[in-house]
């Protein structure tokens, strides 16, 4: 019974493993999101883009470094969940798990195409070449630009150490080059350390959740006069 398997009628036809990241990596055409006309796109692999203490209030965590890339390209959904985890864990080990906020800055929208060709015995039979080669949905990546934030941290300043590790190590994970910036800001405010606590005292900043409004000298008096005395209390 020395029959070649492939030339049996039930034989399965096996199709190839997953592509190197050098095939995605490029910007090279529109953005292709996911709509009534590109349907049957599989789930994004990372779901949760806020982990850690996401709730504690902005005057906690004064601290803040990002991950900011320097290349224009394509980082796949797999590689961002897979720089999450590796962030989270460490940070977890080292800093404590309520001692630290990561944010995720980039989605990933972009769906991206595979031209599935069977690479087994008798397949050159069933292949047809560039006939219907526009490909079937395989994944989704984030479009990132030079200078793009791709995953930020805010925490307390003792931690400043274990954070900066922590992102180095989560950078293995995504193709091209990146820095790790430490932020001038109060967390992931837009407004500059050194001025934030003075800002506040005087009633310029109200917390917002993990941010702040800002209220300047201008609209009802009575609004005004109301923040005085709430900041005063």
């Amino acid at each position: 019974h020395n029959r070649d398997p492939h030339t049996q009628k039930g034989s399965q036809l096996k199709e190839m493993g997953r592509r190197p990241a050098k095939c995605y990596r490029y910007c090279k055409n529109k953005p292709y999101p996911k709509s009534r006309f590109c349907r049957g796109v599989p789930d994004s692999k990372i779901r949760i883009y806020d982990v850690g203490s996401k709730r504690v209030g902005v005057d906690v965590f004064p601290y803040c470094a990002h991950v900011i890339s320097c290349e224009r390209e394509q980082i796949c959904s797999e590689a961002i969940e897979a720089a999450r985890i590796n962030l989270n864990k460490y940070l977890v080990k080292h800093a404590g798990k309520d001692s630290f906020h990561i944010r995720i800055r980039v989605h990933p929208y972009h769906v991206l195409r595979i031209n599935k060709m069977l690479s087994c015995a008798g397949a050159d039979r069933l292949q047809t070449g560039m006939r219907g080669a526009f490909g079937k949905a395989q994944g989704t990546v984030a479009r990132v630009h030079i200078g793009q934030p791709i995953m930020s941290v805010r925490a307390r300043e003792q931690h400043e150490a274990s954070i900066i590790e922590a992102l180095r190590r989560a950078k293995f994970k995504f193709p091209g080059r990146q820095k790790i910036v430490l932020s001038k800001k109060w967390g992931f405010t837009k407004w500059p350390r050194d001025q934030y606590e003075q800002m506040r005292a005087d009633g310029y900043l109200i917390p917002d959740g993990v941010n702040v409004q800002y209220k300047p000298n201008k609209g009802p008096l009575i609004a005004w006069k109301n923040r005085q005395v709430a900041s005063r209390q």
